[in-house]
């Protein structure tokens, strides 16, 4: 079972298929999805999230190879604004979404920190890898801010194409030097 979460602004709820309809209205902007994975199909489906939740998070959530969360402010615990998951894997463990209207004011970061978190103190792992866009500034910015490492450079297809694309990297070990230094997840 997934636990929800919760940061300062936050609220984490486990991802379900009820919230598809949600996700539907929110997600198929070309500025969200432009630097996500080619899996994504575009131009999105009317019933892609729904698809999506149900054939591919679900199961995954349900074998224990991912864990997923839909993002919604503390002052409005019903309305989702985003997405974030981790998975299993050796090149990528981590990704997100923002609805456009709550991009830019660090919800992202305080999520990521809190997923973090999630991911060495409560499941035991010891590296988390993150594969970026070069041109994902935004996403690039919070690798940093956490302490992360660029440790590659690969070329991966987006939604956009094929771009360069930057691994980057942080053991548990630097996770919990990096809170020890007074930053909260």
């Amino acid at each position: 079972m997934i636990p929800s979460g919760e940061t300062e602004r936050l609220v984490l709820r486990p991802l379900a298929l009820g919230d598809a309809p949600q996700i539907q209205e929110l997600f198929p902007h070309w500025e969200i999805v432009r630097y996500l994975l080619k899996v994504v199909p575009w131009p999105y489906p009317a019933d892609g999230a729904e698809q999506f939740i149900r054939d591919r998070a679900l199961p995954a959530m349900e074998r224990g190879d991912m864990w997923a969360w839909t993002l919604r402010l503390k002052t409005e615990p019903d309305r989702i604004i985003g997405a974030l998951d981790l998975r299993r894997g050796e090149e990528d463990n981590r990704g997100f979404w923002l609805g456009l209207a709550w991009q830019g004011q660090g919800l992202m970061s305080e999520a990521c920190a809190w997923a973090n978190d999630f991911w060495f103190e409560t499941l035991g792992f010891q590296v988390l890898r993150v594969a970026k866009a070069v041109a994902n500034t935004a996403s690039r910015r919070i690798s940093e801010k956490h302490g992360m490492r660029l440790v590659g450079m690969i070329e991966k297809a987006y939604v956009s194409g094929r771009l360069p694309s930057e691994i980057w990297e942080m053991t548990a070990e630097e996770w919990r030097a990096w809170k020890a230094l007074g930053a909260r997840p």
